[in-house]
C-alpha cells in the first residue's frame, strides 16, 4: 500500500498489531467505538454487548443488533498466530456464541441480560440523568427498532470474524458455511505505519458474490428487469462522490436526518457542514442517533424533495441516463 504525497508514492510500512504493542482487547475497543469500520453504508448496527458470558463461561467479544432486528456476533483475533494457537477453531468458537444468542427470544431478555450491563459499563457514553441502566437500554433499543422499522427480533444470527490475517482452514470453513446459508463474514483489518502515523486498512474477505449475480437478462429498453434491480441491491453501490458527479445532489443541498429536525449542509467533497464542524455523513448520523453505525443512505434525506439518498441513487441507476454512462 502506498500513500500519495505531492504526487509521489510513499510506501507504507507493514507492521503487526503485536509490534505496535496492541492486544486483542485494544482491537476490540477500536471496533466497539467504530463498528462502522466493518459495516456497509447500507446497514445500521447498535452495539449492545461486550464480553458477554454464556452459561458455560464462554465470552463473546462484541454483540450488536442490526437493522433487521437480528443479533450480530463479532469475534476478534489479533493475527493468524492467535487463531492457530487456539485448540478451538476460530469459526467454531463464534458459532458456539451465536448458538447462545439464539436463545434470546425477546427484547426484554436482551436488555436485562446483555444491553443493561453494557450501558452500566459504559455509562459515560449514555448521558441520561435519573434513569437506570435498564431504562436507558430500553429507550435506546426501542428508538433503534422504531426508526429502522424493525418488526421481528432475532429470527436469525449473524457472525463477523475479524483478524489481521486468516489461516486457510478458517477461510475454507467460512466459505463452506456461507454456501450452506450461514451468515458469517471475514474482515481483514491490517495496520500500516509511516513515520509516527498508523493507518488501518479494512477489507471484507468473505462472503464473495457469485458472478451470475451480475448478469442482466435482455429486456425491453423501456422496462426495468428484476435482475437489474437485484444487481443494484447486491453489488457495491456508488457513494456520495458519484452522486455529486451525476448531479442528483449538489454542494449546498440541505440534508435532514430521518425522523428528526437535525440538518446539515452537503459540501462538494461529499462531507457535511454541521454545527459541530465538517464531518462525514456517517459521523454526523452516528452523533444524531447515538447508534454504533447508521445506514447512511437510508437515513439521510434531501430536504428539497424529501427523498432518501438511497431512493435518489436507485432512481438514477435505473434511469436511461445511467445506462448511457
Amino acid at each position: 500500500m502506498y500513500q500519495l504525497t505531492d504526487m509521489q508514492p510513499v510506501k507504507l510500512e507493514e507492521i503487526t498489531f503485536a509490534e505496535l504493542g496492541m492486544k486483542e482487547s485494544d482491537i476490540e475497543e477500536l471496533l466497539r467505538k467504530n463498528i462502522d469500520m466493518i459495516c456497509s453504508d447500507e446497514e445500521s448496527l447498535l452495539v449492545v454487548g461486550q464480553q458477554v458470558k454464556n452459561a458455560k463461561n464462554g465470552r463473546s467479544d462484541l454483540t450488536a443488533v442490526d437493522n433487521e432486528g437480528n443479533l450480530v456476533l463479532v469475534e476478534i483475533k489479533r493475527d493468524k498466530k492467535d487463531i492457530e494457537a487456539r485448540s478451538e477453531a476460530f469459526e467454531f468458537q463464534a458459532i458456539r456464541y451465536a448458538a447462545s444468542c439464539a436463545t434470546i427470544k425477546s427484547t426484554d431478555e436482551l436488555i436485562q441480560s446483555v444491553f443493561s450491563p453494557y450501558v452500566q459499563k459504559h455509562a459515560e457514553e449514555f448521558v441520561k440523568p435519573d434513569l437506570s441502566s435498564s431504562e436507558i437500554a430500553s429507550r435506546v433499543l426501542m428508538d433503534f427498532f422504531e426508526k429502522n422499522k424493525i418488526v421481528n427480533f432475532n429470527e436469525t444470527q449473524r457472525i463477523i470474524l475479524v483478524a489481521s490475517e486468516f489461516d486457510e482452514q478458517t477461510l475454507s470453513a467460512v466459505a463452506w458455511l456461507n454456501s450452506n446459508k450461514v451468515d458469517i463474514s471475514c474482515y481483514r483489518i491490517y495496520p500500516y505505519k509511516i513515520s509516527e502515523n498508523v493507518f488501518v486498512d479494512v477489507k471484507k474477505i468473505l462472503p464473495v458474490m457469485e458472478y451470475d449475480d451480475f448478469y442482466v437478462d435482455i429486456s425491453s429498453p423501456k422496462s426495468v428487469s428484476k435482475d437489474k434491480k437485484r444487481e443494484i441491491t447486491r453489488r457495491v453501490l456508488p457513494k456520495i462522490d458519484a452522486m455529486l458527479e451525476w448531479g442528483v445532489v449538489k454542494a449546498g443541498d440541505i440534508v435532514v436526518a430521518k425522523d428528526t429536525d437535525e440538518e446539515a449542509i452537503l459540501t462538494k467533497e461529499g462531507t457535511v457542514q454541521t454545527k459541530e464542524g465538517v464531518m462525514s455523513l456517517q459521523q454526523w448520523l452516528k452523533g444524531v442517533y447515538g447508534w454504533s453505525s447508521v445506514h447512511t443512505y437510508g437515513f439521510a434525506i434531501k430536504k428539497e424533495n424529501g427523498k432518501t439518498l438511497d431512493d435518489i441513487r436507485e432512481e438514477y441507476m435505473l434511469s436511461d441516463a445511467y445506462d448511457m454512462k
